[in-house]
């Protein structure tokens, strides 16, 4: 082909490719021509939906909504204004207008987004009257959280501004825009939230709006969030709460024949109003700053304890379960076990010399009972190595040392120990049941969170199984079905060898280290733990006041509900726990509660004094290493 041939064809090619696209564009695809996000002489608000209530498994309201109203921004339809006027009319710094505006236009000149949020009632109506003035502003009506009551801070969550990170991740948020936060507000965010409406207003060339574009064809309504209904017991909630003000720690109950989170409790804690509104801000600087007392932490779900003494009920299931002990088997204590080179673990069972079977070591609390019944375990196989895994497996099938899959969005793992974890402590591999002993009193590497003992404690109530612990109820009137809920999970212990171990607990209360908590009428089986408490400070080991544990379940015979009390530095389980726990019961099992010298002792009780004490300790250290 001749070159100027060429040229020409190349020429046709190219023109014919470019008529073809403008066609295509102009007559056959009819998205940009009828988007109204692509005209310029459009401006889009939003209608913000009402977010869906909270209430507890009674139906008592537990979050509701308030009206807030917003200063919003269109950045291209500003027009010059008295800023400082403007600024003094907003309560705001002249610094904050403009670094606001930079923030506004940066992210989008054409669409909407907060300028300054959560405007009260009271300035809404002076505003109301004001706004005309200012060009590219105007108020937006939503609604933020309003709580009844002062409870459930941790379980709940709280609203606030989405953060760049998701508003990357998610198209649905534009900037200033609110999202839940931590707790029921964050996991069940897309069902509370509703769906916005938008609105596409048409303006002249004057830049004034004449009405909906298109007749309001793009137009939306908002959809209102799901009300929910959560598990939780909110009077048995706020008695728990109660119960623990001056104290620090978690509390977790369960019902065993569902799974149901009837109670969790994280002390110290917050007033949920406290992130509500303009002071929001300020607030969440004071708690989440707050390193001592931890407000924002969930110790129910996030503190990981060593579990003490209530871990024993797991080595006499396991060694019941591997056939080298039974309830008969007996072991003598004098005042301790030996082991090793010159080892010995202290028990303060009382008993001296005389034959110790289970029963009496589950409700004595015999540290060489167990310690015999978990060297036992280990060595029946033909190296510790093994003999570990086995013993690790059968604790994890009760949900421990891993997250149990319930439907919160915070926890910890805790931690049971395997022989992998042994091997890196001991590369030489030259370690044996011996050098685990710790273990089996609930010591050593074990880490257990409340919720992760609350449910091996339903686990043990139903005989041998439990369901995920959930804390969804229903959503709107459907009920939670969620097979990962409904679906029992099973542990490896057969359920014939439950009955002793549960006899053993039944006798905690009745004549052993809980009797001092029993109820008359109420069969209550529990263990009592009194877990050592030790902080590494700037390289140095530091004990101090031991924690107070309990776990327990109730009725005997018909499980309502199953418990476990954590309180640090409450010293041992019958001081503060095991108390705490039996209130609790009698409260849920019987409506009131009759026994108001015990109550009146643990709501007035206070373990302040313990919490400066150990701030004092360490403060001290750290001073003396600097």
């Amino acid at each position: 082909m001749p070159r100027k041939s060429l040229l020409y064809f190349l020429i046709l090619s190219v023109g014919a490719v470019f008529i073809g696209r403008l066609f295509f564009l102009q007559v056959i695809d009819t998205k940009y021509r009828q988007n109204p996000l692509n005209n310029s002489a459009v401006t889009i608000k939003f209608a913000y939906p009402d977010r869906g209530f909270i209430y507890d498994r009674n139906g008592k309201l537990m979050v509701a909504n308030q009206v807030s109203y917003d200063i919003m921004i269109i950045p291209k339809d500003v027009e010059p204004l008295d800023t400082l006027e403007f600024c003094d009319l907003l309560k705001i710094e002249k610094k904050d207008f403009i670094k606001r505006y930079k923030k506004a236009k940066n992210y989008s000149p054409r669409i909407p987004s907060i300028f300054v949020g959560q405007v009260s009632k009271e300035d809404y109506a002076f505003l109301q009257e004001k706004m005309y003035k200012y060009k590219g502003f105007y108020i937006q009506k939503r609604f933020l959280r309003q709580y009844p009551e002062n409870t459930s801070a941790n379980v709940l969550g709280y609203i606030s501004e989405v953060n760049e990170r998701l508003l990357k991740k998610n198209s649905y948020y534009q900037l200033g825009e609110l999202v839940g936060y931590q707790g029921i507000e964050k996991q069940y965010e897309d069902v509370l939230r509703g769906k916005k409406g938008v609105r596409f207003i048409q303006k002249n060339r004057f830049n004034k709006e004449i009405g909906p574009y298109k007749d309001g064809v793009f137009d939306t309504l908002a959809i209102p969030g799901k009300d929910i209904s959560l598990t939780l017991d909110m009077e048995l909630q706020m008695y728990a709460e109660s119960l623990m003000i001056n104290k620090r720690g978690g509390i977790v109950a369960i019902e065993p024949a569902s799974g149901e989170i009837l109670s969790l409790v994280s002390t110290p804690s917050y007033n949920p109003n406290m992130l509500v509104g303009r002071k929001r801000s300020k607030n969440s600087v004071l708690l989440f700053n707050d390193t001592i007392k931890k407000p924002m932490l969930d110790r129910g779900l996030q503190a990981q304890y060593p579990p003490g003494s209530p871990f024993k009920i797991i080595n006499a299931l396991i060694a019941l379960q591997e056939d080298v002990v039974t309830p008969e088997t007996a072991f003598n204590c004098y005042h301790g076990f030996k082991y090793g080179r010159g080892g010995f673990m202290k028990c303060h069972c009382g008993i001296v010399g005389t034959p110790i079977a289970m029963n009496t070591g589950i409700y004595r609390s015999c540290n060489a009972y167990f310690s015999n019944v978990y060297r036992r375990t280990i060595e029946k196989y033909e190296d510790a190595e093994k003999g570990m895994d086995v013993w690790s497996n059968h604790a994890k099938s009760f949900g421990l040392g891993n997250y149990l899959g319930y439907d919160m969005p915070s926890g910890q793992r805790g931690l049971i120990p395997d022989s992998k974890l042994y091997n890196r402590y001991y590369p030489n591999h030259k370690w044996k049941a011996i050098t685990t002993i710790s273990n089996a009193i609930g010591q050593g590497e074990v880490l257990t969170t409340p919720i992760q003992l609350a449910n091996m404690t339903a686990a043990i109530a139903n005989r041998g199984y439990y369901y995920t612990p959930h804390i969804l109820k229903k959503v709107g009137d459907s009920v939670n079905q969620n097979d990962k809920y409904t679906k029992p999970k099973y542990t490896s212990i057969d359920a014939r060898h439950f009955e002793p171990v549960i006899d053993g607990m039944l006798n905690v209360f009745e004549i052993g280290t809980a009797r001092g908590s029993k109820i008359e009428d109420i069969q209550i089986c529990g263990k009592t733990g009194t877990a050592e408490n030790f902080a590494r400070i700037n390289g140095e080991r530091i004990q101090f006041t031991d924690h107070s544990t309990f776990i327990a379940f109730a009725p005997k015979d018909d499980p309502k509900i199953a418990i476990a009390v954590f309180v640090e530095n409450g010293y041992w389980g019958s001081r503060w726990a095991a108390p705490i726990a039996s209130l609790m019961i009698e409260k849920y099992i019987k409506g009131e509660v009759k026994r108001d010298w015990l109550e009146k002792r643990m709501l007035e009780g206070s373990l302040e004094e313990e919490y400066n004490k150990q701030l004092e300790i360490e403060n001290y250290v750290a001073q003396k290493e600097e």
